[in-house]
């Protein structure tokens, strides 16, 4: 391709509204423009990346059995409404006007409505079903680029099988693609435990970039490889011992004093002494949650602990519930279940509100003053916690979220009545699993490892060309001569090959090849052509060669060969 004629818009500039690396980069090297917030074209240059990855994932996924779908980005909402999505969405599913069909953001119910109609027998799997295809999510605050948009291109599998020793099989087998498409890809990324969320189902794991652009945190212990989203990770806490003399409940008249801040510097206590009361709507019914000073709850740990439908307790629903507004609120005299975390198990003279706005009380012992308390793990995992597998520290980071594979077990083939006859004529669920890849995470996480201080640096397998072919004066008859005749050979050799054969000075073009990021540079200039040479520049080293012509070829497939 002639850069002449290519539609590549670069940018000298940083764009006002990209703050992370590759939102930087994509933008300033012409592969995406923005339409609205969280909505982007891809340009020539992204599209042709874009198809690389995807073609990556379709050779991985066919080599584990996989068969392509194209399914229907507009679905019918009453298969939603089937398996209650649509409220565990909630306002991130875009409906259509007319109510009655939503824009899917993934695609379990159309692949279990049409495993309804068709598998009927356990001979009929195992399957493996895949698609490469638009989703739509409404993000309130989309950022980051392609990171997190609210129209993104997904690559999401599924599997249906007999058993739950067969879904293990499936898992297995998407598991291992998982980690081919990435290696492949060549990103630097790590497995984590994680929740389920909405999806459901029973096991679950995230495949992660560390990334100051992410928005997931996870905790990571560097000596055993423990790995978890913040949102499940266990830690070990030096536990507070009982104090030896316990003292009776008093009441403290503390005006206008409404977070643990607050307390403590009102009663110049340390928030280790302070039992943080939250409460929790699980199923309709009240529960509070007692937390240790500033530490924030866990809430997908508190789920899976009460099980059901779990959310915070609106404000107004508060003195209803406690007497009290937020800020004094405590487990004394509560009319439901309380939990407490690990932390607070068993302890006494703690400050904690009263259930009276603007009064908190002294010498809480939750042993004896709070009946029938329980005690869990409910609080998100800090820096410096103990790793539970070992006796080192875990690190918490943020990350950025390239895949997520599920066990989903059989939440939706129950709810949408897809069920299958075994050997003996008995019907059974359908067995399922779930895999999604963001196909544009895997370019901008790319990115975010791999560039410098001049722009992009791509590597073989995603990179749009080969090769960079700079010809330094259009206006010479012989530069302009060789540099077509090194473009069309390049081309008969099987090389993708980029030419910038624009009339522009050498400074110009070499910095939009730094940016634009290649692999390999070849410059045809006056002085290295008087001695039959060309220059050759690896990009990702910056090492430089004198080549003679007639070797050239020879000498661009060792470099080609070397390239991650």
């Amino acid at each position: 391709m002639k850069l002449s004629k290519y539609f590549v818009p670069t940018l000298k500039e940083v764009p006002a509204d990209a703050t992370v690396k590759s939102h930087i980069l994509m933008l300033r090297s012409g592969m995406i423009r923005m339409v609205s917030a969280g909505i982007y074209s891809f340009l020539p240059l992204g599209y042709k990346v874009l198809r690389k990855v995807s073609q990556i994932v379709r050779e991985e996924m066919d080599a584990i059995g996989g068969q392509e779908f194209h399914l229907p980005a507009i679905n019918p909402k009453e298969i939603w409404e089937q398996t209650g999505r649509v409220e565990a969405f909630g306002d991130i599913l875009f409906h259509i006007k007319n109510r009655d069909y939503v824009l899917a953001p993934t695609h379990e119910e159309i692949i279990t409505f049409h495993a309804k109609n068709v598998v009927k027998s356990y001979k009929d799997m195992p399957q493996i079903w895949y698609q490469i295809q638009t989703k739509f999510r409404n993000e309130p605050r989309p950022r980051s680029g392609v990171i997190r948009g609210r129209q993104f291109l997904m690559k999401d599998a599924y599997t249906l099988d007999v058993s739950y020793e067969a879904l293990d099989i499936a898992y297995s087998l998407n598991d291992k693609a998982y980690r081919n498409i990435f290696d492949r890809c060549g990103l630097d990324y790590f497995v984590v435990g994680a929740s389920s969320g909405a999806m459901g189902g029973t096991g679950s794991e995230e495949f992660m970039v560390k990334s100051d652009a992410g928005e997931d945190s996870v905790a990571h212990c560097g000596s055993c490889g423990y790995a978890a989203n913040a949102e499940v990770a266990a830690s070990k806490v030096d536990a507070i011992v009982r104090e030896k003399d316990g003292k009776e409940i008093y009441d403290i008249h503390t005006p206008n004093v409404r977070t643990i801040d607050e307390l403590c510097e009102f009663l110049k206590i340390d928030e280790t002494v302070c039992a943080k009361s939250r409460v929790y709507i699980n199923d309709g019914k009240a529960v509070l949650v007692l937390m240790q000073g500033n530490d924030d709850v866990n809430e997908s740990k508190l789920t899976k602990v009460l099980g059901g439908n779990v959310r915070p307790g609106h404000p107004e629903e508060l003195l209803k519930i406690t007497g009290a507004d937020a800020g004094s609120i405590g487990p004394i005299d509560f009319k439901g279940r309380v939990i407490a975390d690990l932390k607070l198990n068993d302890r006494n003279n703690l400050f904690s509100g009263a259930n009276k706005n603007n009064y908190h009380i002294g010498g809480l012992d939750l042993k004896r003053d709070v009946t029938k308390i329980e005690y869990a793990d409910l609080r998100i995992a800090q820096s410096g916690d103990g790793c539970t597998k070992c006796d080192n520290k875990l690190e918490v980071f943020t990350a950025i979220e390239l895949g997520h594979i599920f066990k989903l077990g059989t939440k939706y083939s129950e709810a949408l009545g897809a069920m299958y006859l075994d050997e003996k004529g008995e019907e059974h669920p359908i067995v399922m699993g779930s895999y999604g890849i963001g196909v544009e995470r895997i370019m901008a996480c790319y990115i975010e490892q791999n560039y410098d201080d001049k722009g992009l640096i791509w590597n073989k397998a995603l990179a749009p060309f080969d090769v960079h072919l700079i010809a330094l004066n259009m206006k010479k008859d012989a530069i302009v001569s060789m540099a077509e005749k090194l473009f069309s050979d390049l081309q008969k050799e099987g090389y993708e090959v980029l030419f910038d054969d624009r009339d522009a000075a050498a400074g110009f073009k070499f910095n939009d090849a730094d940016l634009l990021g290649m692999p390999i540079q070849i410059v045809v200039g006056e002085r290295k052509l008087k001695e039959n040479k060309c220059e050759v520049t690896v990009r990702a080293t910056g090492e430089r060669f004198d080549v003679e012509l007639s070797e050239l070829n020879s000498k661009l497939k060792d470099l080609i060969d070397t390239l991650k």
